[in-house]
């Protein structure tokens, strides 16, 4: 006969587990395990995100609504994708419209890859009537400065000849003179708030270009174009406005599309997972909980620096709430997941019966880590 859960509900809260399942699928497997192990456990599932890939998902799942939007992919390319909405609150996520898995048939662009889809979005939420958009940067395929996004919102990029500028990091090179357009009448009266969680300035080493410019295909001789193209950009975009960003952390993020966010649209930046979690009411989720069960992945060095599981364990811990992990791989000791805040902490790896399985099988696996949790922590 099975042992009487505890009083208090349980929140599962993962992100996804990039490349095997998506954030509503891990918290409905471990959310089974759970309940299988502890019935009549009231398990309430919140996935989770830090800003990239799967925050739209992330706020679907919290009940914001699917408005589909075909815009340009990144190089161009018509692509379906779509935004959140809830009230006046819209979620926009870059990799909808320009991140590398919108790359037609996963062919790299470093040069020419833009981020016009993403202003097209922003667009799309402000005619719906949206006073705060949630702006999730992360997956992209393109190192613009944002300078697709702004174009898209009304803003020209024009050569010394009063061409307008074509799509790309690499047209930035022949930038001239920006002319801001409609902008600032287009988002009267909008906030644009970034998630994001990374800090990274728009140049140098630590820069867009540097950083992330070879996981989008660039090589040595992209990277000097590219670098070029947003030292451009930045410069004209300091004489137009009278303010220089290209220091502020989280300028680099997306390619530079923190930079032009910041510098063009007015944008404020949150830590990704933070501010998600705002969004999805975590903490009104997690009052009164018994246990809060995250993971992502891979939980490692990176994890600790902002990425979700960390963010989770830590609002957990404010609220006095215990909080495990499970994580597809587990490459941080036991002293380091304790000291992050987790009581206890399970990897898929140490599940599976064969190598690979982690994988291949992964939901079957994330229900019996939900299983494993519920015996360890809630019954008995």
């Amino acid at each position: 006969m099975p042992a009487t859960p505890h009083q208090g509900h349980v929140v599962v809260a993962p992100d996804k587990f990039k490349g095997t399942l998506e954030g509503a699928e891990v918290a409905a497997r471990i959310a089974a395990g759970i309940r299988r192990a502890a019935p009549g456990t009231e398990v309430r599932e919140l996935p989770v995100a830090d800003g990239g890939e799967g925050t739209l998902a992330a706020a679907l799942a919290a009940g914001f609504t699917r408005v589909p939007a075909k815009v340009a992919g990144p190089t161009g390319l018509p692509v379906d994708a779509a935004l959140a909405v809830q009230g006046d609150t819209a979620v926009v996520e870059l990799a909808q419209s320009s991140g590398l898995a919108r790359l037609p048939g996963g062919r790299t662009a470093p040069l020419a890859a833009g981020s016009y889809g993403v202003g097209q979005l922003i667009g799309r939420a402000v005619s719906l009537g949206a006073k705060r958009i949630v702006l999730g940067l992360g997956g992209s395929a393109c190192t613009d400065g944002g300078a697709g996004m702004v174009q898209a919102l009304g803003v020209s990029l024009r050569d010394a000849d009063g061409t307008e500028l074509a799509p790309g990091g690499a047209a930035l090179r022949k930038l001239d003179r920006i002319d801001l357009g409609p902008l600032a009448d287009a988002l009267a009266g909008v906030e644009i708030v970034v998630a994001c969680d990374v800090d990274n300035p728009l140049l140098g080493p630590r820069g867009a270009t540097a950083v992330y410019g070879p996981q989008k295909g660039a090589d040595r001789d992209d990277l000097v174009i590219l670098e070029d193209g947003l030292t451009r950009f930045a410069d004209k975009v300091a004489e137009a406005t009278g303010r220089d960003v290209r220091e502020a952390p989280g300028a680099g993020a997306a390619g530079g599309v923190g930079f032009a966010a910041l510098a063009l649209l007015g944008a404020t930046m949150r830590p990704g997972i933070e501010l998600l979690l705002e969004l999805l009411g975590f903490d009104e989720a997690v009052r009164g909980a018994r246990l809060v069960v995250t993971g992502e992945g891979c939980l490692d060095a990176q994890t600790l620096h902002g990425k979700a599981p960390a963010g989770v364990a830590a609002a957990a811990t404010r609220a006095g709430v215990r909080v495990a992990a499970v994580a597809g791989r587990l490459e941080l000791s036991e002293s380091e997941w304790r000291e992050a805040g987790f009581t206890a902490a399970i990897a898929l790896t140490d599940l599976a019966e064969q190598p690979g399985d982690s994988m291949t099988r992964a939901a079957e696996l994330a229900e019996t880590a939900g299983e494993r949790l519920a015996e360890a922590l809630l019954t008995g």
